[in-house]
């Protein structure tokens, strides 16, 4: 959700609705053939010994301005919640962005165990509600706008966390790495991916009915800002008039809070009497959350965290692999393919299959099937990306222990639930009838 945007209006130069049009055809589908990726991490945030307490935020702040005199190779954001984001640079192969990644997480994780913070891998917030720890004009607008559909908005800011994986678009022209196929493949292969590697099934301390409960917010919130463009026509004319047709959620000021409009499309913004400028244009870019962001190259934005220091590493290989060898992507397709029809005309993450996906995780007789092609598939391409024996191995543990058995991380701790044991270590936890209560306080949703 952070985004290199200006807190602030720029000098002004207004923008008609053509140009815009233009301006997001030219800019979010680069062509050429994929030759970088990266990934982006989500973690929440919480104090070492007792992973279920957030920390207090005069020591977040300390400890953030710690990390940010580490040389890492990655940006490092806040997310609203506190969550920590880590953004690799464009990486020339798979092994190069885990490398690097890896390298920059252990000196992060070393600075913040000094202050006796550590970092959990969940797609939501197993144990706590939603508690904003930045508090600048646009996290208060964005509560704002999100407010007004519902309570979804507020959690996704403050409680969710996520692997996003970063794709180059693909070449101009048709076939198995065309930016066509990419993108209509990162649409189907998306459900399977939320599936796999759905890993929130818990606010509060309860269950919540889904695999992925940070899934579910992106599906309950606003259709214009969270959900995806229609798939038929140009993926980039199509995205071209999703961005145009999109709600604003805000338009900065210089000074005092920003204003929240009611119900107006950028469209309609561009033909007011007070027109937007390119500035503007580029804010509204970052305030559009699709399950797949065309950002020049493509943001796949469905996965939860997951679990473990190096979990990370699974859903990055076996995305990259699907995506930019040949043959993988070709397998991939066909596999997925059958699953475009249960989708709909509806637009993801609100269309049954993602519904399901979120939901049912790899339960879903279809989804475990899909997945488990595409995680074999995805496993034969590793080598020919260079992955080392280290990473295979991670992949084909992943594969056994969740998707040969029509499993996800979720269901590891909807298991520890039926235990009565959800938090690691599981000291301090008692259960009262239907309620669970942490150091005497009730916590029922």
């Amino acid at each position: 959700m952070s985004d290199p945007v200006s807190d602030g209006p720029e000098s002004r130069s207004a923008v008609t609705d053509a140009e815009v049009e233009a301006l997001v055809r030219g800019i979010c589908f680069k062509t050429g053939p994929p030759r970088s990726l990266g990934v982006e991490l989500e973690w929440l945030v919480h104090e070492l010994r007792k992973p279920w307490l957030p920390v207090p935020p005069e020591r977040l702040r300390a400890a953030y301005a710690a990390l940010r005199s580490l040389p890492l190779s990655s940006a490092l954001t806040v997310e609203p919640g506190g969550q920590l984001e880590l953004s690799s640079a464009p990486a020339a192969s798979l092994m190069e962005c885990i490398r690097a990644v890896s390298a920059d997480l252990d000196a992060v994780r070393a600075s913040l165990g000094e202050a006796g913070i550590g970092l959990s891998g969940y797609g939501h917030d197993p144990w706590n509600p939603p508690r904003r720890y930045l508090h600048e004009p646009r996290y208060d607008a964005m509560e704002n706008y999100l407010d007004r559909a519902g309570p979804e908005g507020r959690r996704m800011m403050c409680c969710s966390a996520s692997v996003q994986v970063c794709l180059d678009a693909g070449y101009e022209e048709p076939g198995p790495l065309g930016h066509g196929r990419r993108w209509w493949l990162a649409h189907q292969l998306g459900a399977v991916l939320v599936a796999a590697f759905a890993h929130s099934p818990l606010a509060l301390g309860r269950p919540t009915g889904w695999r992925s409960t940070r899934q579910s917010l992106w599906a309950a919130m606003d259709p214009g800002r969270s959900g995806a463009p229609p798939l038929g026509g140009d993926p980039r004319m199509t995205w071209a008039r999703h961005v145009m047709d999109a709600p604003v959620m805000c338009v900065r000021a210089e000074t005092g809070p920003w204003r929240v409009p009611d119900d107006m499309s950028f469209r309609a913004w561009t033909r007011s009497a007070e027109p937007p400028d390119r500035g503007d244009l580029d804010y509204h870019l970052s305030t559009l959350f699709p399950p797949i962001r065309p950002r020049g190259h493509l943001e796949l934005r469905m996965i939860d965290a997951q679990p473990g220091d190096d979990g990370w590493i699974v859903p990055l290989a076996v995305t990259t692999a699907l995506f930019d060898d040949p043959q993988a992507a070709e397998t991939a397709y066909r596999a997925v393919k059958p699953l475009s029809e249960r989708a709909g005309s509806l637009p993801a993450p609100c269309n049954p299959l993602w519904v399901a996906a979120a939901r049912d995780g790899l339960s879903d007789p279809e989804l475990r099937d899909a997945a488990t092609v595409c995680f074999t598939t995805a496993a034969e391409a590793l080598p020919r990306l260079g992955a080392t024996a280290e990473v295979r191995r991670a992949v084909a543990r992943f594969f056994e222990r969740y998707v040969a058995r029509g499993r996800c991380p979720a269901d590891d701790l909807l298991l520890r639930v039926q235990g009565r044991d959800i938090r690691p270590g599981g000291e301090d936890a008692r259960f009262d009838g239907e309620d669970i209560r942490f150091h005497g306080k009730d916590i029922r949703t």
